[in-house]
C-alpha cells in the first residue's frame, strides 16, 4: 500500500538548515506529484514545496529562495532542504501524495 515517511525534523537555531526526507513506497515516486505542507500550532496546513512528475518545482512565497525540493527517485525520497531557518518556520512538516495519502509529519522547531 502507499506509505509516506518524513524524517530529519529537529530543533536547529535561525539561520541554521535542515534537511526533511521523504521515503515513499506503494507506488512510483517518479509519476506522481509530491507536495511538502506544513502546519502550525494553531494554523491550517499550508503548501510549502511542490514537485511534479516532470520535475518543475513550486514554493510558497515565504519560503522561496530557503527552501529547495527535489527527489531522488532511484532512492524512492524526496527531499525538502531548508535554509536560513527563521522562528515562523518551527511547524509540523508532512509530505502529501494525491490519493490523499499524507505521510505521519516531522516537528521542526526554529528556537535559540
Amino acid at each position: 500500500q502507499v506509505q509516506l515517511v518524513e524524517s530529519g525534523g529537529g530543533l536547529v537555531q535561525p539561520g541554521g538548515s535542515l534537511r526533511l526526507s521523504c521515503a515513499a513506497s506503494g507506488f512510483t515516486l517518479g509519476y506522481y506529484t509530491i507536495i511538502w505542507f506544513r502546519q502550525a500550532p494553531g494554523k491550517e496546513r499550508e503548501g510549502v514545496a511542490t514537485v511534479t512528475s516532470t520535475g518543475n518545482t513550486n514554493y510558497a512565497d515565504s519560503v522561496k529562495s530557503r527552501f529547495t525540493i527535489s527527489g531522488d527517485y532511484a532512492k524512492y525520497t524526496v527531499y525538502l532542504q531548508m535554509n536560513s531557518l527563521k522562528p515562523e518556520d518551527t511547524a509540523v512538516y508532512y509530505c502529501f501524495k494525491t490519493g490523499p495519502y499524507w505521510g505521519q509529519g516531522t516537528q521542526v522547531t526554529v528556537s535559540e
